[in-house]
């Protein structure tokens, strides 16, 4: 990797290259409140945000506080999140959570990451989300799989662990777009640097990028007229 300014400048190019692409990036999950926000976010962990919406529509509806699902029963928790990804270890995880909740922070989800991280199967990734999208509160980068896999690809980290990968972004990406860095890669993962086969040749970031498919030598004389 270059100097650190230069890996900065990467950085700010990546994210006005993308801003250009997805002027409407934001997030895609539904919700009305906080603690709706909360559970979507659990839910969404190793699943598609267009799961979790289906699941949470007449979730939502049966369970509309934090007492209801510190009170539910986890097996029929867990049937009425059936299809997400895990759903027996997660209604575990909204029940627990919920309760603390209740008991520790009189129904409302805490706004510090020290006391989000605190619940039951809340990492850092669903605490950066409730705290920037539910209490309008930015203090780090929401690091999913499109963010880890597009920063390594773009060269502006090295580590595999998220928590690393967020240190070193939050060392490069302008503060400004910390939330909105996370929207942009989603978007541009799902539509053109996908896992398994980017599509290089429709990349706005592809000159960009040192691990681009494409040969420009032989682009470049292909598209030579003479």
């Amino acid at each position: 990797m270059g100097t650190k300014l230069a890996d900065q400048e990467q950085a700010t190019r990546v994210v006005d290259r993308l801003l250009e692409a997805y002027p409407e990036s934001t997030i895609s999950l539904t919700y009305s409140n906080r603690l709706e926000l909360l559970i979507a976010v659990m839910l969404s962990a190793q699943c598609t945000d267009e799961r979790v919406n289906a699941v949470t529509e007449t979730l939502f509806e049966k369970y509309s506080s934090a007492e209801a699902f510190a009170n539910a029963d986890q097996d029929e928790l867990a049937d009425d999140i059936y299809g997400i990804t895990f759903h027996n270890n997660k209604s575990g995880y909204i029940i627990s959570a919920t309760t603390t909740i209740v008991e520790e922070h009189d129904g409302a989800v805490p706004d510090t990451m020290s006391e989000l991280t605190d619940l039951s199967g809340v990492g850092r990734k669903t605490a950066n989300v409730v705290l920037q999208h539910g209490h309008d509160i930015v203090e780090g980068i929401v690091v999913d799989t499109h963010v880890q896999r597009i920063s390594r690809r773009l060269g502006l980290t090295e580590n595999e662990r998220p928590e690393r990968i967020e240190e070193d972004l939050m060392e490069l990406v302008p503060e400004s777009h910390w939330q909105q860095y996370t929207h942009l890669l989603i978007d541009h993962g799902r539509a053109v640097c996908t896992a398994r086969n980017p599509s290089c040749e429709d990349c706005v970031l592809e000159d960009l990028c040192p691990s681009s498919k494409l040969d420009h030598d032989v682009d470049l004389a292909a598209n030579d007229p003479w």
